[in-house]
Formats: structure tokens, sequence, C-alpha cells
């Protein structure tokens, strides 16, 4: 997804937030008027990150916040299986209820508290739009033999393995891999946070190889790579995910919510609308 002058602005005004140093903002200025016209935003802040480490130390230590609301999901875990259970369509729910967990985003948001992500639940429903996509879904499901879900954080993740019970259930032949980041950033969720989750439960876990906040295709392990380049049907969480993957050949379902004004003014929706969408081989429309 290519980056357009107002998300440039808002990349340089994040960086000035984590400091005032001159040189270090310099340095990031220069790596966004050099950038080339395919590089999306989370490779751009993997590169930031790095400037950062140079002359700064480590990044911000997210352990405790990950731990946070990976706890909070696993406490409110049986309640939320039960209404999944007793929806009409459960695999449409708990698909729903994976989608709210994006909510859970410490990159994109300013804000993230425990009241907002609550009430989501109360709120959320599937549009027209989602439902036709969903059905889509369930056909590529029936026909095709590899899941790939790329997830994005952790408390989210924790929602992804109740779907993953629910897409399991309903197609017990595919043969589901999770991929997760492959070192620490932000709130995202590594191996070691899918493992806490529970989703080596309902699936393989795969690192992907790095520590940035999407999936690079060039930065990732090969194993990676083939699995993403081999399997039938990939369901990519989060913005960072959309805005690396989209607009580059593949069969990929996003599920996300806007959170910036990116993402509400591409969709034409309201901040912190959910989004399920479905991009096709042949579509080029997400590189502008």
């Amino acid at each position: 997804m290519k980056i357009i002058e107002s998300c440039a602005r808002c990349l340089f005004d994040k960086q000035k937030k984590r400091s005032s140093d001159p040189e270090f903002l310099s340095e990031i200025r220069s790596l966004l008027d050099n950038r080339d016209e395919n590089d999306t935003a989370p490779y751009l802040v993997y590169l930031f990150n790095e400037a950062y480490k140079k002359r700064f130390g480590e990044l911000k230590d997210y352990k405790a916040v990950k731990r946070q609301y990976n706890d909070l999901v696993l406490s409110m875990e049986s309640g939320l299986r039960e209404k999944i259970e007793a929806a009409e369509d459960p695999l449409s729910r708990a698909l729903l209820y994976a989608r709210i967990g994006n909510y859970i985003d410490f990159g994109a948001m300013n804000d993230v508290n425990e009241e907002t992500f609550m009430a989501l639940f109360d709120e959320a429903q599937l549009s027209e739009r989602d439902r036709t996509v969903v059905h889509s879904f369930r056909r590529q499901c029936r026909q095709g033999k590899r899941f790939l879900l790329i997830a994005d954080n952790c408390g989210e993740i924790v929602l992804d393995r109740l779907f993953l019970e629910q897409l399991r259930k309903e197609f017990p032949n595919l043969e589901t891999v999770v991929l997760v980041r492959g070192s620490d950033v932000l709130n995202d969720a590594t191996a070691e946070d899918a493992m806490y989750a529970g989703i080596d439960r309902e699936a393989k876990i795969l690192s992907n190889g790095n520590g940035a906040a999407g999936t690079v295709y060039a930065m990732l392990s090969e194993e990676a790579r083939k699995v993403l380049d081999e399997s039938d049907v990939v369901l990519s969480k989060g913005q960072g995910n959309y805005e690396s993957l989209c607009g580059q050949g593949r069969h990929i379902f996003y599920s996300f919510l806007c959170k910036c004004d990116l993402f509400t003014g591409r969709f034409g929706v309201p901040k912190l609308t959910g989004i399920f969408t479905e991009e096709n081989e042949n579509d080029q429309n997400d590189r502008e």
C-alpha cells in the first residue's frame, strides 16, 4: 500500500513524539524522503526502529502489556465461546469477535483502553458487505486444503484461537498455520505469545523471521514465504499486514478495524469500523 503524504507526515510525527534528537529526526526524514515508491509503512517503521536502537538502545518493552491483554481475553474466553456457539452462524460470530480484537493495537492507536474494547463486543455486527465476503471465504475453505492466518496483536490472538476452533469444526480437513512476528515489536504476537494464548491447540505456529510490524514479503524467512505462497486460503489480520501485503497479486482475505485517517478515508467509514474484504489476484487498486 503506497505511502501518501499525509501518512508520511503521521509517521514522522510519531517519531518526533518518540525523540526530539535532531540527528535521529534527520535520519527519519531522510528515510521518508528517499523511500522507494513500493515501500510500505511497516517496512519504514522497521527502519525507524533500527535507527532508534542504533542511537538509543532497545525499544520500549511491551511484554507486560502483551500479557495483560492476553490474560484479559483469556478471562473472557468461556463467555465468548458460549455466545459464539449459541449464534445462528458460529463461524461468522467468531470471525466478528476476532476482528474486534484488532482494537488492541499500540502502534496505530493513540490510546488503548479496556472500556472501549469491551464496548465493541456489544456494538459489533457484520455488514451486508461482510456477509458477502464471508460467503466467498467459506467457498474457498471448502475448496482448499491449506489455511494460513497471519496474526497481528496479543489479546487479539486469543480471539483468533476461538475463530480457529469454529473454522476447524466446519472445515476439519483444512491444514491450519498461524504466522506470527519473528521478534518483539510493539504488542504484536510472537511464537511465545501465541503459545501462551493456546494457538498450538488449533494450528501450527510459524515465525515470519523478522521484527517488522507487518508482513513484508522480502523480509520473510524462506519457510514463511513458502507457506504464504502455497496456502489455498489466507486471512490477514490488522492494518499493518494489509499495508504490507495488498496489491501484490495475491488472493487474500483481510480483517481489521479502521483505526486511522488513512483507513477511514480509504474505506469511507467512521473510526473503529470493522472491515472484512477480499483481494483477488488481479486487483491492482491497492497499490494506489
